[in-house]
């Protein structure tokens, strides 16, 4: 191994200024001897951009990155730097996905094996901290070399990053085995010779009393199977339907309410639901839902296993509100005094885009996606002027999701949906439509993933970034002068929607000029609906049209938040403090009785962590930095704000908190741990094991005093359905925020810039302190 002492001087994205970095006793090292990388001292200089080393002569070039940027340069380098096409963090690409299910497939002992595997999932296996350092410092723009961590040895620095890796799912058709597959992967492969198995096993193992989650596929086959099946026709006729056109089969999970529903077989409980005899294309099927037919597919081997139409309740008659096309086709006329609101950035956005990596003012970050939890944020942190950048999370995603039904009846109370862990948020997401979905000028970002028979398939337009206004940032007009200060707030907003089975649920990330960063999830679709026998009333339900019910449920969302607040590489100096708001007792401390005051409370253990909201104390929690102080001596927080929430309106001995255990808390706080990644457990599908997941984790009672802080914060809604909420349910709103507590010496919105009055076409003037204001 070399030794390097030349300065190289790197340029940094976030600022106008240069940085040199100065490298004292470094090394080439081999991949292996990333983990010990560490950063040089970095000084700050007005100097210009250096050009490259000439000794240099191989350099990162990529298509996803402008040619302007370069490496930082490095004389006398032995080992040249191979350059790198995909940051370590991006999705898998297509031509990644199609080399992994090759090589999987080709390592199926037997023809017979290879031919019954089928691909559930293949997803990105994302690299230690130490990978992501090491590439945002030397191998991807903008070059950070100061992101790495400091020692007296100086920096290792590898010839190339560690090759990408994948992970498979495979389910084995015949055997009804599951097993995980970590397949190495090679950029020069994937690219040029995506059609052939180019890719290395590193590891397989079978996965024991476990069904993993169900495919688009397994759902059209079962429909097919159960519309063939001669009973069904039979009970279908009946009922007045001869056409098995007219007919939907949802095929839900079976979830796990006792030894029938384990593993070892399987299985699908469908939902049917009927159209009228309408030529209408688009008419609502779920408004006509079929009742007392028990249906149990073996899902395997696409049989019917057990049938029975246990209660003749007529379909409910043809709703004439329906509908939810536009116009005459749903039977209405639409409205025709909107005039056009156009959204204009006649100068283009303020983000920057460079591949997955995202810089929009004093933000950035990089965007993944997953088939399971969908959009992820990695990395996110905040450019704080001399303070540099200053890292908030490593990774931000909404993990999972259950919707459990209030009704106690036949199907209804076997409703009790994970929609991330048994179907795929991601699997599941739209194409989304400029002018529809978005507004503004956007930028989209394209998800790939394998489907069931491990045919790639792309979802164009997946993933949505877009700046949006958001209303007054700050204002204030002095009463004396009459001259006003007015900010306008925009955020940026990275977003997907997807649709599991009747629902839309489209899921948000705003960050905010203030430095806050809020997470959404926005509910829409068609309810699911219930059908009554004539003069019948149900009390777990709201009737919506004759014969017609929707029953209570509620909508549970898990965000998963792997903190990093104020850590560099290699640091592991946060804490979570609860506070709460206090009345001071009447007293010598409170003669007015008006006393009030902020408690805070350490939660120095996971057993400690396990916390509700509580509206009446204001409850919130703050995430600090150990050693890290504002210029008042504070520690530099973040704090999670609770919006609107709730807890599961069941019974402890609720069937579905067998799997949902992590529902019995608000709050969870957890040390980082690679393998802790899904509140429920891996494979939450007719998931037999008590508990499995946060739950038992924290059951280790680990120490939360200083190290790498996980928060799981439950966040729910209880639906009671309103007859406004068919045919389709306006969007429901729900969050939270990650806002700044000490973070910043004061408001980081102050520089925010006045806004320009586009409106008045003439002047074209600023709104703050002239008064000037838009003409309309």
């Amino acid at each position: 191994m070399a030794s390097i002492t030349e300065k190289a001087t790197v340029r940094n994205a976030s600022s106008a200024a240069s940085e040199t970095t100065e490298w004292t006793g470094g090394t080439v090292a081999d991949v292996s001897d990333i983990s010990a990388t560490r950063s040089a001292k970095v000084k700050a200089t007005a100097a210009s951009t250096a050009a490259p080393s000439t000794n240099l002569t191989s350099v990162i070039d990529s298509i996803d990155r402008p040619s302007t940027q370069n490496p930082p340069a490095v004389k006398g380098l032995p080992i040249l730097l191979r350059a790198q096409t995909h940051h370590p963090l991006d999705p898998l690409t297509a031509a990644e996905i199609s080399v992994a299910v090759a090589t999987v497939r080709a390592a199926g002992s037997t023809p017979e094996v290879r031919d019954s595997m089928r691909f559930v999932e293949a997803v990105l296996v994302e690299p230690e901290r130490s990978v992501v350092a090491l590439a945002d410092a030397y191998f991807f723009p903008p070059f950070q070399p100061s992101l790495l961590p400091r020692t007296k040895g100086g920096p290792v620095i590898p010839s190339k990053l560690p090759p990408r890796q994948a992970k498979l799912i495979v389910y084995n058709k015949k055997s009804n085995e599951t097993s995980i597959w970590i397949v190495e992967l090679s950029e020069v492969h994937a690219v040029t010779r995506g059609g052939h198995h180019r890719g290395k096993v590193i590891s397989s193992k079978v996965v024991p009393d476990i069904q993993p989650p169900m495919d688009a596929v397994e759902y059209a086959e079962c429909e097919a199977v159960v519309k063939d099946f001669p009973p069904f026709r039979d009970a279908m006729k009946k009922r007045g339907i001869d056409d098995m056109d007219l007919v939907m089969v949802d095929a839900w999970c079976a979830g796990y309410f006792s030894e029938a529903d384990a593993p070892n077989r399987r299985l699908g409980k469908p939902l049917i639901f009927c159209r009228t005899e309408s030529d209408c294309p688009m008419e609502n099927g779920y408004a006509r839902p079929v009742e007392g037919i028990h249906i149990l597919v073996d899902m395997q081997n696409m049989v019917v296993i057990e049938f029975e139409d246990r209660k003749l309740v007529p379909l409910p008659p043809a709703d004439p509100l329906r509908n939810y096309t536009p116009g005459e086709t749903r039977g209405g006329v639409d409205r025709s005094d909107v005039k056009p609101l156009l959204i204009s950035q006649p100068e283009g956005p303020s983000f920057r885009v460079n591949g997955h990596f995202v810089e929009w003012q004093k933000w950035n970050f990089r965007i993944g996606f997953t088939p399971r939890e969908g959009l992820v944020i990695h990395s996110v942190a905040y450019i704080d002027g001399s303070r540099g950048r200053r890292p908030v999370a490593h990774r931000l995603s909404f993990i999972e999701m259950v919707v459990p039904y209030g009704d106690p009846n036949e199907p209804h109370y076997r409703k009790n949906a994970f929609d991330a862990g048994e179907d795929g948020l991601g699997k599941n997401a739209h194409s989304l439509k400029k002018g529809c979905d978005c507004l503004g000028y956007i930028k989209y970002f394209d998800a790939h993933f394998t489907n069931f028979t491990g045919v790639v398939e792309t979802i164009e337009n997946c993933v949505c970034l877009h700046e949006e206004d958001h209303g007054i940032l700050w204002k204030h007009q002095d009463w004396r002068t009459g001259l006003a200060e007015v900010r306008r707030s925009r955020r940026l907003t990275v977003s997907f929607i997807c649709t599991v089975a009747n629902y839309e649920y489209g899921f948000y990330w705003h960050f905010y000029q203030d430095g806050k960063i809020e997470a959404e999830v926005k509910l829409t679709g068609v309810l699911s609906l219930g059908a009554l026998l004539p003069g019948e009333v149900r009390k777990y339900g709201t009737t919506i049209a004759p014969g017609l019910y929707a029953p209570v449920h509620q909508h549970f969302f898990v965000a998963r938040m792997d903190m990093a607040v104020d850590c560099k590489a290699g640091e592991s100096h946060n804490q979570v403090v609860e506070v709460n708001a206090r009345v001071e007792p009447p007293g010598e401390n409170n003669v007015h009785n008006n006393a009030f005051y902020a408690e805070e409370r350490l939660l120095r253990t996971e057993l400690e962590a396990m916390r509700d909201c509580n509206p009446l104390t204001a409850r919130h929690w703050i995430i600090r930095n150990t050693r890290t102080v504002n210029r008042t001596g504070q520690l530099t927080g973040y704090k999670l704000v609770p919006g609107s929430n709730c807890l599961p309106l069941a019974g402890s001995e609720a069937k579905f908190l067998r799997r949902a255990a992590f529902l019995k808390h608000n709050l969870w706080v957890t040390p980082y741990s690679r393998d802790e990644m899904f509140p429920g457990g891996e494979f939450p599908n007719q998931n037999p094991r008590v508990g499995e997941g946060l739950a038992t984790w924290v059951q280790q009672n680990r120490s939360l005093e200083e190290t790498q802080i996980v928060l799981w914060y439950n966040f729910g809604l209880i639906h009671v359905p309103r007859l406004e909420d068919w045919p389709v349910m306006p969007v429901e709103h729900i969050g939270f925020m990650l806002q700044p507590h000490g973070f910043f010496n004061c408001s980081p919105a102050v520089d925010v810039p006045p806004s320009i009055a586009y409106s008045d076409k003439e002047n074209g003037k600023s709104c703050h302190s002239d008064g000037i204001m838009a003409k309309l």
